[in-house]
This record gives C-alpha cells, sequence and structure tokens, in this order.
C-alpha cells in the first residue's frame, strides 16, 4: 500500500456488531464513499458487542488504525456509524487526521447533489443542525453560564457567538422553507380540485425510480447508476389514455439508517408524497437484500406519515433476472405488485392498468364526498 497524495482519499472502518445487516451496510459505505468522489485507500472491519464510550472502536483497534493512518498518509477516515462528538474529538486526537461519521458523508453527498433553491436550503439546515451539537466546547450548558463573569456582551465567549451566528441561520432556513411549504400547499389545493391523479414514485435510492420516472413522463430527470443521483423532488404532468392526467413526482432514494435530521429537513418536499392517491415503491428485484430495503423505505414512509396512502410495489430490472412481466393482485382483487423493467419498458402496460385503476378508485372517492355534501 502506497502512501496517499490524494486529498480525496479516506480509510472505512466498519464494525460489526453482530447485526444481520453488516455486510450489505459495509458496501454501502463503499458505495457513499465512491458517490462522494471518495478513495477507499483501505477497508477496516473488527467485530465488538457493544461501542467503545470513548473511542467507539476500542482502543486496540484504535491504534491499529492510527499505525495504518499513519503508513498511508491518510486525510481523511470515515466511520459507518454514527459517532457522538465526544468520540469524534477523542479519535482526531488518536488518528491524528480528520475523522467523520455515516452521518457526516451522507449530507456531504447530499450538499454535492442538491439542486433546487429549496434542495440546498434543505440540506445547509440539516448541516447546520449537525454541526451545532459539534462546536468546539460542545456539551456546555449555554443557560448554565448565562451570568457567568465574561459570558455577556463583547466578553462572551466565540463559541456562544458561532452558536448565535448558527442559531440565526437556523432561523431563517426554516423560515425560507416555509415560504416553499406555502407555494406547493396552493398548487396541491388547485390540483386537488381538478380531475388529476397524483402518483409519487418512492423507493430505495438505485432502485431505478429516475429511471422509471422519465420513461412514464418522458422527462429527462439525472439517471446514475449512484446512491442519492436524485435529491430533489421533480414533478411532472403526463397524460395515460384511459386514464387522463396525471401528476407523477420522483422523490429523493431512501437508505438504511438514513439521518434523522435529514428526513426532518426534506420532510417538506417529501410532503408530496405524504398527499399522493397513490405510492409506486420501485424495488431492485435483482438486489438480494430487497425484502430489508423494502422495509427500510415502509419505516421512513411511516416517519412522514405516508403509511396508509395506497402503495403499489414496483419490482425494477426483472430483465437481469429474465423474470416475465406481470401483475400480481391481493386478496381484495386490487393490483399490489407490478413486474417489470423501467429500463426497456418491458411491463410498462402492467403499470398503466395500475394508474387506471387507481384514477377510477379516486375518482370514486371524489363522488362519495361529493354526495355526502
Amino acid at each position: 500500500m502506497q502512501p496517499s497524495a490524494d486529498a480525496n482519499a479516506a480509510i472505512l472502518v466498519s464494525i460489526d456488531f453482530g447485526k444481520n445487516d453488516h455486510q450489505e451496510s459495509s458496501q454501502e459505505l463503499r458505495l457513499l464513499a465512491e458517490t462522494a468522489g471518495v478513495r477507499a485507500l483501505a477497508i477496516i472491519e473488527t467485530k465488538r458487542q457493544r461501542p467503545d464510550a470513548a473511542l467507539f472502536a476500542g482502543s486496540g483497534k484504535v491504534q491499529e488504525i492510527a499505525a495504518i493512518v499513519e503508513q498511508l498518509e491518510a486525510p481523511l477516515v470515515i466511520f459507518n456509524h454514527d459517532l457522538s462528538p465526544a468520540q469524534m474529538r477523542n479519535l482526531t486526537a488518536k488518528l491524528h487526521t480528520r475523522v467523520i461519521d455515516r452521518t457526516m458523508l451522507i449530507l456531504d453527498i447530499f450538499a454535492q447533489r442538491a439542486q433546487s433553491h429549496e434542495g440546498k436550503v434543505q440540506v445547509e439546515l440539516a448541516q447546520l443542525k449537525y454541526l451545532s451539537t459539534r462546536l468546539i466546547g460542545q456539551g456546555v450548558d449555554m443557560g448554565q453560564q448565562k451570568f457567568a463573569v465574561g459570558a455577556r456582551g463583547p466578553g462572551e465567549t466565540q463559541l456562544e457567538l458561532d452558536r448565535r451566528k448558527l442559531d440565526k441561520r437556523v432561523h431563517l432556513l426554516k423560515e425560507r422553507l416555509e415560504k416553499f411549504k406555502h407555494q406547493r400547499k396552493v398548487m396541491r389545493r388547485s390540483r386537488n380540485r381538478s380531475d388529476v391523479l397524483s402518483v409519487s414514485i418512492v423507493g430505495y435510492t438505485n432502485a431505478g425510480k429516475s429511471t422509471l420516472f422519465n420513461k412514464l413522463t418522458k422527462a429527462n430527470v439525472y439517471v446514475a447508476d449512484q446512491l442519492f443521483a436524485t435529491l430533489d423532488t421533480t414533478s411532472r404532468r403526463m397524460f395515460s389514455e384511459g386514464v387522463g392526467e396525471i401528476v407523477v413526482s420522483d422523490t429523493v432514494g431512501f437508505i438504511r439508517h438514513l439521518p434523522h435530521g435529514l428526513v426532518a429537513a426534506f420532510r417538506s418536499t417529501l410532503e408530496e408524497t405524504m398527499q399522493a392517491d397513490l405510492l409506486l415503491h420501485v424495488v431492485d428485484a435483482n438486489n438480494p437484500i430487497r425484502d430489508d430495503q423494502i422495509t427500510e423505505v415502509n419505516k421512513v414512509l411511516a416517519e412522514i406519515g405516508a403509511a396508509d396512502i395506497p402503495q403499489v410495489l414496483v419490482f425494477n430490472k426483472i430483465d437481469l433476472q429474465d423474470v416475465p412481466p406481470s401483475v400480481q393482485r391481493d386478496d381484495y382483487g386490487r393490483i399490489a405488485r407490478v413486474f417489470l423493467s423501467a429500463k426497456s419498458g418491458v411491463g410498462l402496460e402492467g403499470l398503466q392498468l395500475t394508474l387506471a385503476e387507481a384514477k377510477a378508485a379516486r375518482q370514486e372517492q371524489i363522488e362519495q364526498l361529493q354526495n355526502e355534501e
């Protein structure tokens, strides 16, 4: 192993605490690093029963990592876990290089990928909330220092100044997001009065959501074989024979252990999902852990209040497994699963049938509401 002169290189550290998803999580760390433009100098894996309170990985393993950092002149170490501010400080001191955790890595990717003004505001808000607990000197209760000598006016500490600036910026960003939220609410109110079906495409990152969105709407949304290729929710109107007008929204991909702050920051964008008549939950049919990914997506949907919206599982990439296109119905005769290839277009007629049935169900609901009025 040669020393690194690459500022975008890192040592990756993944610790197995005995959970079933360790291998998949480690693989995701590699993909996340790659997506962020980071070259992996080495991948260190180890087992522990529980995290070490001070160093997360334990003193012996940290010494081993420190030796590799020195040998490779690694400018960065990325842990595949969430580190506490104290653990991050301790690790930085022991390893003599910069240390970040999984959340910080994902936030960096989101900062790189956000395109719309709202997306950038949401990412910055999540970053600031994350950094607020990691200011130098964190952990001190500022309320208790309120009347401390030198803690007022010109004598206030740099930490208090930093926190004040941060709080002001967070407040400003929240106000901006509220304006975006209001604009979307007005647009939705107008759409709900019209005879338009609202469909949101959701799913695990890299499942093929944007490819399906492009195929349905003939749009040109960026598609790449990497994590979080799409961050900003994109909505397009389309016309389908026998269905009429449909508004289709492509959303950010979900991932296991998605930082809670990111879910919170993107809640306003994901409201488009919460207001949908139908969720098309895209699944990579070729992925051996697709069932776990379905569970992870449903967890986030529950968190944003979208668990009760009608959902159809769309098993994508069937061309990679030589699976025939088909439609499966549940015990009530409703379409529950569609098997297709968004890339080739094979099986899209099953999705068209799904949309037609969803439109008929929405029409029935509207008529019932009108009769009740």
